[in-house]
């Protein structure tokens, strides 16, 4: 199945119904304080990470949702994203126990209607080189999602 926009996420048919009610708490928590976030978001290592945001001052934030206790214990690629981030976090939903959660990463608790940061994570700042090339593709992800919603048959032609 390929990606689609989907009330403003970018929907892979991977995520389940209680991660996109996370994530769409994250987006509007983050949309609220001035933060621009991408979903599903490719790495230059082949990662995806969940949510990759930029605030004003171009400070990126990776959020790796865990929608549930299974969910966090069958993955353990998310150190691998501290490269690419200046913080991590980790957004769950509101009945999620927090104390397995790694105390040197940050946390929000969140449902489809907003999220609560609890524990800001700790900053990490990328070099200057990894930031550039962070921005750059994520401005050049964010141009072309918007043309394919636009116009879907214009996303052939994009390599």
């Amino acid at each position: 199945m390929s990606p689609s926009a989907a009330g403003g996420a970018w929907v892979d048919g991977r995520q389940s119904p209680a991660a996109l009610s996370v994530q769409r708490g994250v987006l509007r928590h983050f949309g609220a304080l001035g933060l621009a976030s991408l979903c599903e978001f490719a790495l230059a290592s082949g990662r995806r990470a969940d949510i990759l945001a930029l605030d004003g001052r171009g400070e990126v934030v990776i959020v790796e949702i865990k929608s549930s206790v299974q969910d966090f214990r069958s993955d353990s690629k998310w150190p691998e994203y501290r490269a690419f981030c200046d913080r991590l976090l980790f957004a769950v939903p509101l009945d999620f126990p927090h104390d397995i959660l790694p105390e040197d990463a940050g946390l929000l608790v969140a449902d489809a209607y907003g999220a609560q940061m609890l524990r800001d994570g700790p900053r990490h700042p990328l070099a200057p080189a990894t930031r550039k090339a962070l921005t750059l593709r994520f401005a050049r992800t964010a141009a072309m999602r918007l043309c394919g919603v636009l116009d879907p048959d214009l996303m052939r032609f994009v390599r």
